[in-house]
C-alpha cells in the first residue's frame, strides 16, 4: 500500500510548487519551464496549462518541446495553451501529424482563436469538418466559430465555408457541434433554410433556441428558452399579452417588458401592477405603465413606494424617473436600502449624500451623478474624503468607485490634491495607478508613470485545504426553491475551488441574493450589494481558465477583467460559447437544472455546504 502512494505524496508538493508559479504569472516562468524540460508528464500538463494562462504569446517557444510528447494529454494541454494565448504556429503541419482525437479538436481551436488571422486557418478548419472522428469535427467548429469571432471584420465565411458548414450541420447529430455552426452561420447572417428548419426540429432546446435566431421569426414550442428567444423576435403586442401567463416568469416578464417597448394597449397592465403573481412581475409591470400611460402609473406609485420588498421599490423608482416624478424620487432617493437609493438618485445633493456609504455601486453612482455637477471644486473634500476612505479600507474589489471618485478628483483644477495623486501612483489597485498617472501627466505636461502596473498576487488557500476538495461537491440551497448539487472542478481550478470554498464553510454566501438575471444567459449572485459592484471576495482572484467550457449548468467567476474574479457566481443559462477562455468555470451541475432555470430577481442564497469525497462514501 505505502508503495503504490509514494509516488503520489511525492507528487503533492510539486504540484504545490507548479501552483505557485502560476500564481505568480510571468515571475513563474522560471519554475515552469523547469517542469516543461523535465520527465514528468503531469508535471508537463501543468506546466504547459500554467504557461497558457499567462496568455503572454512569447512564452510560445517553452511550448515547442511538448508538442510531440508521447502523452496525448500533454500534448493536448500544450494545444491549449497556444490556444489560450492566442500564438500562431505551422498548426497545417502539426494537425496532419496529429493521430489522437482529442488533441486534433484542441489544435483546431487554436487555429481559430491565432493571431493575426490567417487566410489558411478557414481552409484548414473546414477540412477539420469532414474528420472521421466526432470529437475532431467539433473542434473545427469551435474553430471557425472563434475565427469569425475574434476576426470579426472584415471576415466573413467564404460561400465554399458556409455550403461545408451546411453540410456539416446535416452530418453531425451532436449537440455542441451543431451550436457553434449555427452561431457560425447566425454571425453571418447565413439563413440558409433547410439548415433552420433542421435546427428548429432538433431534440436539443439549445439548437433549436439558435436556430430560432438564425430564423429571425416567431415559432410555438415546448421549451422556454425557445419561447424566450421567439417571443423576443416575435414584435408583437398580440404575443406579449399571450405570455403574460406563461409558466415561465422569464417569459411572462418578457412579455410585460414588451407590452412597454411596442408601446402596446395598457389595459393589462394595471392588474398586474397591483395582483401579478409575484413581486417581480409587478414590478416590471409599472415600469411597462409608465412608459405605455405615464399618468396612470404617477396614480399608482404613491402606494407602491412603501414597499416591503427593497427591490420592488427600487422598480418604483425606475417608474418614477420615466414619468419624472421628482417627489417619489426624492423619498425613494434617501431609502435605507443602497439599491433603491441608486436608482433614485437624481440631484447633486444626492450624489453627496451617497459618498458616505459603504456600498461600492451607490458610492459609484454618486460619484458618476457628479461628472456633470457645477461648482465641483466645493465637493471637492467630500470626493477626496471618499476616496481616502475606501483606499484605507484596502479591498481590491472596491476599483469601480475608487476609480470614478480618482477621476472626478482629476477634473478639478486644484494642485492641492496632487500630494494624493502621487501617492496613488504606488496603489495597489494598477488601474487606480494608471488614473492617477494619466492625471499628473495632463496637470504637469510631463509623462507621469504608475508605480505599480501589476496586481498583488494574492495569498493561496493552504495546500492542505485544496487537496482535501479533490472530488468534492458544493450543495447550494436556494430557499424556497431546492437544492442544486454541483462537483466543484479542483484540478481545473484549484484557487478559486479553495476561495470559494473558504467562503462558503465560513457563512459569507449565506443570505445573499440573485440580483442578475438574464435569460438565455447567466444568473448571477453572491454580492453583498446585491449588484455587479461589491465583490464578495477583499481580494481579486486570478484567471484559471483553459478547456473547461461554459455550458449549461456550469458556474463561473465575474470579473472586471482579466485576473480581477471578485467571487460573485453565476451559473450559465445555455451553452455560453464566447465566454470559454475568458471566464473561470468552477463547478459543473450535477443536479437541479430545474432549480436553475427557475431563480429570479432577489431569490436567496440559504446556505452552500461543502461536501468532500471523503464524507460522500461514509454516508454510503
Amino acid at each position: 500500500m505505502w508503495l503504490i502512494l509514494l509516488p503520489m505524496l511525492a507528487q503533492v508538493p510539486a504540484d504545490r510548487a507548479l501552483l505557485e508559479a502560476e500564481h505568480a504569472r510571468e515571475a513563474g516562468m522560471p519554475v515552469l519551464r523547469a517542469a516543461v524540460a523535465g520527465s514528468d508528464m503531469h508535471a508537463q500538463r501543468l506546466a504547459a496549462r500554467a504557461i497558457g494562462r499567462i496568455e503572454n504569446p512569447a512564452n510560445a517557444d517553452a511550448l515547442t518541446p511538448l508538442l510531440r510528447s508521447p502523452d496525448a494529454q500533454v500534448r493536448g494541454a500544450a494545444f491549449g495553451a497556444l490556444a489560450q494565448m492566442r500564438a500562431q504556429r505551422d498548426y497545417g503541419a502539426l494537425l496532419s501529424a496529429e493521430r489522437d482525437a482529442s488533441v486534433r479538436a484542441v489544435i483546431h481551436e487554436a487555429i481559430g482563436r491565432a493571431k493575426p488571422f490567417s487566410e489558411a486557418s478557414e481552409a484548414l478548419l473546414v477540412s477539420g469538418l469532414s474528420d472521421p472522428d466526432a470529437r475532431a469535427r467539433a473542434g473545427a467548429a469551435r474553430g471557425l466559430e472563434s475565427l469569425f469571432r475574434l476576426n470579426p471584420a472584415p471576415r466573413r465565411p467564404t460561400a465554399a465555408t458556409l455550403t461545408a458548414l451546411h453540410a456539416a450541420f446535416a452530418a453531425n447529430a451532436a449537440e455542441d457541434t451543431r451550436e457553434l455552426i449555427l452561431l457560425t452561420m447566425n454571425a453571418a447572417s447565413d439563413r440558409d433554410s433547410m439548415t433552420i428548419a433542421s435546427g428548429l426540429s432538433d431534440p436539443s432546446p439549445q439548437v433549436r433556441r439558435l436556430a430560432v435566431i438564425g430564423g429571425r421569426s416567431w415559432v410555438r414550442d415546448t421549451a422556454p428558452m425557445v419561447q424566450y428567444q421567439a417571443l423576443r423576435l416575435s414584435r408583437s403586442c398580440e404575443r406579449a399579452i399571450e405570455a403574460l401567463t406563461n409558466a415561465s416568469d422569464h417569459v411572462a416578464i418578457a412579455g410585460v417588458d414588451m407590452l412597454a417597448s411596442l408601446k402596446c394597449n395598457a389595459k393589462p397592465l394595471p392588474a398586474l401592477v397591483t395582483g401579478g403573481r409575484n413581486w417581480r412581475i409587478r414590478g416590471h409591470a409599472i415600469v411597462a405603465l409608465a412608459a405605455v400611460d405615464p399618468a396612470q402609473a404617477q396614480r399608482a406609485l404613491a402606494g407602491l413606494m412603501a414597499d416591503s420588498v427593497w427591490q420592488m421599490r427600487a422598480w418604483v423608482a425606475d417608474a418614477a424617473r420615466i414619468v419624472k416624478d421628482s417627489a417619489t424620487l426624492a423619498v425613494l432617493a434617501k431609502d435605507p436600502n443602497p439599491n433603491v437609493a441608486i436608482n433614485a438618485l437624481t440631484t447633486v445633493d444626492d450624489a453627496i449624500r451617497a459618498l458616505r456609504s459603504d456600498h461600492a455601486g451607490l458610492v459609484l453612482a454618486g460619484a458618476e451623478r457628479l461628472k456633470t455637477a457645477p461648482d465641483l471644486t466645493a465637493r471637492l473634500p467630500r470626493i477626496v474624503g471618499a476616496f481616502n476612505r475606501l483606499a484605507s479600507d484596502g479591498s481590491m474589489t472596491m476599483r469601480d468607485p475608487r476609480v470614478a471618485l480618482l477621476t472626478r478628483i482629476g477634473e478639478v483644477a486644484d494642485t492641492g490634491t496632487n500630494d494624493l495623486l502621487r501617492e496613488a501612483l504606488s496603489d495597489r489597485d494598477p488601474a487606480v495607478a494608471t488614473v492617477a498617472a494619466q492625471i499628473l501627466s495632463a496637470r504637469t505636461g510631463t509623462t507621469v508613470l504608475p508605480v505599480t502596473t501589476t496586481l498583488p498576487i494574492p495569498p493561496l488557500p493552504p495546500a492542505d485545504y485544496i487537496r482535501g476538495l479533490a472530488g468534492a461537491q458544493a450543495r447550494i440551497t436556494i430557499k424556497g426553491l431546492g437544492t442544486i448539487t454541483v462537483d466543484l472542478l479542483t484540478d481545473e481550478a484549484p484557487v478559486t475551488v479553495g476561495v470559494f470554498s473558504q467562503l462558503a464553510e465560513s457563512g459569507q454566501y449565506n443570505g445573499l441574493t440573485f440580483h442578475r438575471i438574464v435569460p438565455n444567459f447567466v444568473i448571477q449572485g453572491g454580492s453583498p450589494g446585491a449588484d455587479e459592484f461589491d465583490g464578495r471576495s477583499r481580494e481579486f482572484l486570478r484567471d484559471e481558465v483553459g478547456l473547461a467550457r461554459q455550458r449549461r449548468g456550469t458556474i463561473g467567476i465575474s470579473t472586471r477583467g482579466r485576473d480581477t474574479g471578485d467571487a460573485q457566481i453565476y451559473f450559465n443559462l445555455v451553452d455560453n460559447f464566447r465566454l470559454d477562455r475568458d471566464y473561470t468555470v468552477m463547478a459543473t451541475m450535477r443536479s437541479g437544472f430545474d432549480i436553475m432555470d427557475r431563480v429570479q430577481e432577489g431569490d436567496v442564497i440559504e446556505i452552500i455546504t461543502i461536501i468532500r469525497a471523503g464524507s460522500r462514501s461514509k454516508r454510503r
